[in-house]
């Protein structure tokens, strides 16, 4: 078996995000035009499933008003994965992130449906395929 390598977790991640996974009160604003928008907090829980670590929170500003919160992923040795990064504009700032500890699973009240729809999605994209017979 064929190990799973980050660039092969992210493409199937960012091939699995649609209006439907993103944060239900922004749907209406997802854009295929920037599909990371509104993903990051069903992102950071996938990717803490498949590679652990610690889930961060930082907030989105605007004029030094907090707007939103942002999430992303640390794993070992202090590296930092944020694949939702490029969602922001350019009058958006984010915040130094503090580690938030991750609630159980029967905890995930908000962002349940999109969670799971984005974890399945994610899983089937990097199930291994049976590789076909050589004649």
């Amino acid at each position: 078996m064929t190990p799973l390598l980050l660039p092969d977790i992210e493409r199937a991640i960012r091939g699995s995000w649609s209006a439907e996974t993103c944060t239900p009160e922004y749907r209406a604003r997802w854009s295929p035009d920037n599909p990371a928008r509104d993903q990051c907090g069903v992102t950071a829980m996938v990717l803490n499933d498949l590679l652990g670590g610690e889930l961060l929170r930082g907030e989105v500003r605007v004029k030094g008003e907090r707007t939103d919160y942002h999430w992303w992923n640390r794993l070992g040795m202090g590296v930092e994965i944020d694949l939702t990064r490029e969602q922001f504009r350019p009058e958006e700032t984010v915040t130094e992130g503090v580690v938030i500890p991750r609630p159980p699973d029967s905890e995930i009240r908000r962002l349940r449906e999109e969670y799971a729809l984005l974890r399945t999605r994610v899983l089937e994209r990097l199930r291994p395929r049976p590789t076909p017979l050589a004649p």
